[in-house]
């Protein structure tokens, strides 16, 4: 590949930056959602709708929740709506495997917050986009991810191939990432790659730092392997099918 420009470095503050590229035709073989579906493509990255202190206290619920459990491998996943946590090789239920333990690992202000943050992102894709953010659905999978330079065990662990969202989801529309550690800092490797033909383009991570794009082939990418240190982010994602909505979590 050869080229590389990087989108977003670290050590920038960035209002709004946002790169306009054609749709890909995934979204012809999926039924259209008017105000919605994706006619405008492209991807965005911001650093003016998360502040760095949130991003910290929701990195604190990231980890409270991935200490109960993680990966033997260098991927841990934990997904806060289906209760899915990374345990050994495989997955457990966080809430079934814990019952009412729950309580003591996280609050009713740890959900609140999470919730205030994907609205605040929801609204930004949709502001950017030109569609309305209540055509839009928060869909699965979203979760938290820590990535670090553990060698991989099972293919849950090999974070780093090239893929296309709506290939591997097809209820995806929209993705985004909100970064909960800085690149260079509190980890090396690990920036996000968007593949395009004539070069790769990179955002490096930083805690608050939300990058959106649509979820078609337009945006294939990629994340480079962590070399050191460890890398927490967010993956949130969103559908314009309400058949494939999922409601935010909340403490039973």
């Amino acid at each position: 590949d050869g080229v590389t420009e990087v989108l977003a470095h670290r050590s920038d503050n960035l209002r709004d930056k946002f790169m306009e590229i054609p749709c890909s035709e995934d979204y012809d073989s999926h039924r259209r959602f008017a105000g919605c579906t994706p006619r405008k493509c492209g991807r965005g990255v911001t650093d003016a709708v998360i502040t760095r202190e949130e991003a910290e206290r929701i990195r604190r619920i990231a980890e409270r929740g991935l200490s109960l459990g993680g990966s033997d491998g260098g991927a841990s996943i934990l997904d806060l709506h289906s209760g899915a946590l990374s345990l050994g090789k495989h997955f457990v239920n966080l809430y079934r495997y814990f019952g009412d333990k729950i309580h003591d690992i996280f609050t009713e202000e740890d959900f609140a917050l999470y919730r205030d943050v994907r609205q605040r992102i929801q609204q930004r894709i949709a502001q950017v986009f030109g569609i309305s953010s209540s055509a839009m659905y928060l869909t699965k999978p979203t979760f938290f991810s820590r990535m670090n330079s553990t060698g991989a065990k099972t293919t849950h662990d090999e974070y780093w191939h090239p893929h296309v969202d709506k290939v591997t989801y097809g209820s995806f529309d929209y993705t985004s990432l909100l970064y909960l550690s800085d690149y260079s800092k509190d980890f090396g490797g690990g920036r996000f790659v968007f593949m395009d033909a004539d070069s790769n383009r990179t955002v490096e991570p930083r805690a608050g730092r939300v990058s959106f794009f649509t979820s078609g082939s337009e945006n294939l990418h990629r994340v480079e392997k962590v070399q050191w240190g460890t890398r927490f982010a967010i993956t949130i994602s969103f559908s314009c099918d309400p058949a494939h909505a999922i409601g935010d979590p909340r403490l039973a």
